[in-house]
C-alpha cells in the first residue's frame, strides 16, 4: 500500500473516532485499541492497464478492468463447493420471494479493540482468532441454533454482514479459516431454508470513494470479490452476492446526506466492477442475482438519483439496496437531546420520511425493472415496544405494497437503549436473545409478519 494511502486511512479513522457528526448509523462500538499489537500492511498493487472484457457474446469496456490475482492469492484460494443445482431465477422473482428478512447483525462485522483495525499502527491484528473476529462485538459465538431460531421466527431470508478487512494476509489474501467460518454460517441458513444474502461491510478503510485513493481502492476490491465469488461460485441461486454495505467516506460532511459527486461517480464505478468481478468468476456466478447500493445505501434523493444500475451479461439480476431509519429520531438517533419514543401513523410529518423516499426507489427502480431491497431498517429500544410495533407494521407493509422487502437490522443488543460505558451509546435493535434462541420483543415479531401476509 502506498505511504499515502496509510496516511488518508488514518485520517479517516481519526474522523471516525473524534468527529462530531449531525447523523450517525454506524451500528457497533468502535473501541480504541493498544498500539504496540502487530499489524499486517499489504504491499502496493500496481494498476493493470485497462481493456476491454469479453464476456460470452457481450462486449463491455469497463473504466477498470478485472486482472489476474497475485499468485499467492490464485494459489491458496478455496471453493466451498455446496450444490452444482442451479434455478436461474430472476432478482425480480428473487426479492418477491422474500417476506421478511433479517440481519446477523454486529457479528460477523464486528472489528476494532481486540480484533480489528489499528489506527494508531495503521494495520491489521496478526494474531487474532477468528472466535475474537465474530464476538467482540455481542459477545456471543453464533450457533446453528441461533440461525434455526431465525426459521422458526417466520423470518425466510437472512443478511449476512461480513467486515474482510480484518482477516486480510500476504497481498490481501482472505485467511482460510475465516472464509471457512462464513462459509460454515451461509450453509446453516442454507440448511434452515433461508435465501442469503452475503456481503462486504465496514471494509471503507479499503475501498475508499475518493479519486486520490480509487487506484487502491479498485485493487483491493478486486482482490476481496474475486477470492469470494470463486469460493461460493458453485451455490446455488438462494445465496444472493451484495457488493458493499454503506460505502461512503467516514466522517465526511456529506457521509449521511448522499456523499459528493465525486464520491457517487466513483461508487458506480466499484458497482460495475463488481458485477464484472462476479460473472467473470464463471460457475453458477454467471447468473446469480447480485445487489448494489446507492453511496452509504443513502434514501436521500441525491443518493438515488445518482445510482447508475451496473452493465450485465445476463437481463434482470441486478438489485438495488436502501437503508431508511425514519423518522431518525424515533429510529435510530441516540444521546441525551433530540430523540423521540413516539411515533405517530396519523401525523404526516412523522410518516413522510418513511414514504417520501420509498416512493422515490419505486420511481427510479422498481417501475423501471430494477428491484429494491431495503436491507436495514429498525427502530431503537426505548421502551416502547407496542408503538415500536404499530411502526414496524407501517413501514413494512408500506415498503411491501411498492415490491420492496425489508431487513430488519438485529444486532443482537436486547435492552433499552442508553448511554455504555465507553462513552458512546448502545443501538438496541435486537430482537432475538441469541444466547437462548428466545424472541425478547414478540409483539414488534408479530407485527413484522402481519405486515408480509
Amino acid at each position: 500500500m502506498k505511504k499515502l494511502g496509510f496516511a488518508a486511512i488514518f485520517i479517516v479513522l481519526i474522523f471516525t473516532l473524534t468527529a462530531c457528526v449531525g447523523r450517525s448509523e454506524s451500528h457497533q462500538p468502535i473501541p480504541i485499541v493498544p498500539p504496540n499489537a502487530p499489524v499486517y500492511m499489504p504491499a502496493p498493487t500496481p494498476r493493470p492497464t485497462p481493456r476491454p472484457v469479453i464476456t460470452g457474446d457481450t462486449e463491455t469496456a469497463p473504466e477498470y478492468d478485472v486482472p489476474p490475482l497475485p499468485p499467492l492469492i490464485a494459489a491458496t484460494m478455496t471453493q466451498g463447493v455446496r450444490t452444482a443445482d442451479f434455478n436461474e431465477i430472476t432478482a425480480t422473482r428473487w426479492v418477491a420471494n422474500i417476506g421478511m428478512g433479517w440481519n446477523l447483525g454486529n457479528t460477523l462485522d464486528s472489528h476494532g479493540g481486540l480484533n480489528g483495525f489499528d489506527w494508531l499502527g495503521g494495520g491489521l491484528y496478526a494474531n487474532t482468532t477468528v472466535a475474537e473476529m465474530e464476538y467482540a462485538w455481542v459477545n456471543h459465538i453464533t450457533t446453528r441454533e441461533n440461525i434455526q431460531a431465525v426459521a422458526d421466527a417466520g423470518f425466510n431470508t437472512i443478511r449476512i454482514p461480513v467486515t474482510w478487512f480484518k482477516a486480510l494476509q500476504n497481498e490481501m489474501h482472505i485467511r482460510e479459516d475465516w472464509m471457512a467460518r462464513v462459509q460454515e454460517i451461509v450453509d446453516w441458513s442454507l440448511d434452515a431454508g433461508l435465501k442469503v444474502i452475503l456481503n462486504t461491510h465496514h471494509d471503507e478503510y479499503i475501498f475508499d470513494l475518493r479519486d486520490e485513493f480509487m487506484h487502491y481502492s479498485k485493487a483491493s476490491f478486486i482482490m476481496v470479490w474475486k477470492q469470494i465469488a470463486y469460493h461460493f461460485r458453485d451455490y446455488n441461486e438462494m445465496l444472493m452476492f451484495e457488493g458493499l454495505n454503506e460505502p461512503r467516506t467516514i466522517g465526511s460532511p456529506a457521509e449521511w446526506t448522499g456523499g459528493t459527486a465525486e464520491e457517487r461517480a466513483n461508487l458506480n464505478i466499484l458497482n460495475q466492477l463488481f458485477v464484472d468481478i462476479v460473472r467473470a468468476n464463471g460457475g453458477n456466478n454467471a447468473y446469480r442475482v447480485l445487489m448494489v447500493p446507492t453511496y452509504a445505501a443513502s434514501s436521500a434523493a441525491v443518493a438515488q438519483r445518482a445510482l447508475v444500475i451496473p452493465t450485465d451479461t445476463v437481463d434482470d439480476r441486478i438489485v438495488v439496496s436502501l437503508h431508511i431509519y425514519a423518522p431518525w429520531e424515533f429510529a435510530l438517533r441516540t444521546g441525551p437531546v433530540g430523540t423521540r419514543d413516539t411515533w405517530d401513523a396519523e401525523n404526516p410529518a412523522e410518516v413522510t420520511p418513511i414514504t417520501e423516499p420509498l416512493q422515490l426507489a419505486y420511481e427510479l427502480f422498481v417501475s423501471q425493472g430494477f428491484p429494491v431491497i431495503i436491507g436495514e431498517m429498525g427502530a431503537l429500544n426505548r421502551d416502547n415496544e407496542a408503538i415500536r410495533a404499530e411502526w414496524a407494521y407501517f413501514f413494512v407493509s408500506y415498503a411491501r405494497s411498492l415490491g420492496m422487502p425489508s431487513v430488519w437490522w438485529d444486532n443482537g443488543m436486547t435492552g433499552v437503549t442508553a448511554a455504555n460505558p465507553w462513552g458512546g451509546w448502545d443501538e438496541t435493535f435486537g430482537l432475538i436473545h441469541r444466547p437462548t434462541n428466545t424472541i425478547v420483543h414478540q409483539q414488534i415479531v408479530d407485527a413484522l409478519m402481519r405486515a408480509v401476509r
